[in-house]
């Protein structure tokens, strides 16, 4: 006679809200400085091509106006006024 043994491994669940790409995005947007692309493409992973098109997408679609600012020969992203209340 054999004895097999099973062992039960605990399933966890992650309850914390997972955070788009996209939110994270918004939220890099919403600073008071913006942000520099570079940013962006740490945050999501993306190139900057894909950052360039979800702003002129995705987020346009959400409602959100984005304007673009060169400081001190850097250029950064934000939030336009008209786009911050939302």
């Amino acid at each position: 006679m054999t004895k097999t043994t099973t062992t039960l491994t605990a399933v966890t669940t992650d309850t914390a809200p997972r955070v788009s790409k996209l939110d994270l995005l918004s939220r890099l947007l919403k600073a008071s400085d913006g942000a520099t692309m570079k940013q962006m493409m740490d945050a999501t992973g993306w190139q900057p091509h894909s950052v360039r098109g979800a702003m002129a997408g995705a987020l346009r679609k959400r409602g959100l106006k984005i304007a673009r600012n060169r400081i001190d020969g850097v250029r950064r992203w934000s939030l336009s006024q008209e786009g911050a209340a939302r």
